[in-house]
């Protein structure tokens, strides 16, 4: 029998290894479609950059429900009216821009003219279906994973108006998806005592009352922005140098809180400053405003020290 010589074994083997390597290199290796990423995932990764954040539809949704939730505030009654309108009102927002951002606590600052427009049959005080504003939006991500929490700034000009809301008496085309009867309060919306009546179609719109003055430019510097302040709070803080100061050590102890905070603490930080502010709008004297920030940062503090109770 003749021997196979050792060299042709060894040719072989090492063929057989090198054929065995190309075929794994040609399955494994992704072909040019497989490198590029979904229209699903193109989109998704456009959302959650900065600036596709700012120019979202689930932004502008967010806001749409803000400006909604805050003109129900004012009027103090009719939030599921509200709600329901909210459903068929919309935003546009022009020129939104990113104005800033931090990494770290992954919250991002924009800007832009915001416009809403009011769904059919609807108007405010003045016979406007569009209201506009050029505002600020701060995105914050919600503790719960469910998205952007948004924080609004100068939306007055929008709010204040939006809180007049009363059926008008003009005949609009119906949207393409009319509500159900249901879907709007059957009787007019009650105009509060102090804000006149819309004028008779056949009238000039009424003049809507100049907002009360800014308060003195350069009074006091608290953590926001005067230029904005509305409240009987913000207005306080923004003329009173040691209410202000209050202000700024609040605020400086509450972002440098939400940096180090785990989940549950941010949970809670973010749940308790709307009971804080709606507390320090509604005392009546500077003494009162100032233990009410005297005690949000204690309530701060012992929120990061775990020893908070709700109701305390």
């Amino acid at each position: 029998m003749r021997r196979v010589n050792p060299t042709v074994l060894a040719a072989i083997a090492i063929g057989l290894l090198i054929l065995i390597a190309v075929v794994i290199i040609l399955t494994r290796a992704p072909s040019a479609r497989q490198d590029k990423l979904t229209d699903a995932q193109a989109a998704g990764a456009g959302a959650t950059a900065p600036q596709g954040r700012c120019a979202s539809q689930a932004t502008y949704d967010r806001i749409k429900l803000e400006l909604f939730r805050r003109a129900a505030q004012v009027r103090t009654n009719d939030q599921a009216v509200f709600d329901r309108l909210a459903a068929y009102a919309s935003v546009r927002m022009e020129r939104p821009v990113l104005r800033s951002q931090d990494q770290e606590l992954g919250t991002v600052r924009c800007g832009g003219h915001l416009s809403l427009d009011l769904p059919p049959n609807v108007a405010v005080v003045g016979g406007r279906r569009t209201l506009s504003a050029d505002v600020d939006y701060v995105l914050q991500p919600a503790a719960d994973g469910s998205g952007d929490v948004v924080m609004l700034e100068g939306a007055d000009p929008i709010v204040i108006p939006l809180a007049t809301l009363a059926r008008s008496g003009e005949t609009a085309a119906a949207p393409q998806a009319p509500p159900a009867a249901d879907q709007f309060p059957a009787e007019p919306m009650a105009t509060p005592a102090d804000v006149a009546p819309p004028a008779p179609p056949q009238q000039a719109p009424a003049v809507e009352p100049e907002p009360a003055p800014p308060p003195a430019v350069g009074q006091a510097r608290p953590s926001f922005n005067c230029r904005y302040a509305r409240t009987h709070g913000e207005i306080a803080v923004c003329r009173d140098p040691g209410l202000a100061a209050l202000d700024r050590q609040m605020a400086s102890q509450f972002y440098r809180a939400l940096r180090v905070a785990n989940q549950r603490q941010r949970a809670t930080l973010t749940a308790t400053r709307d009971s804080f502010l709606r507390f320090r709008d509604r005392c009546p004297t500077n003494a009162c405003i100032a233990e009410t920030y005297r005690g949000r940062t204690r309530e701060i503090r012992d929120i990061m020290s775990g020893d908070w109770r709700p109701g305390q």
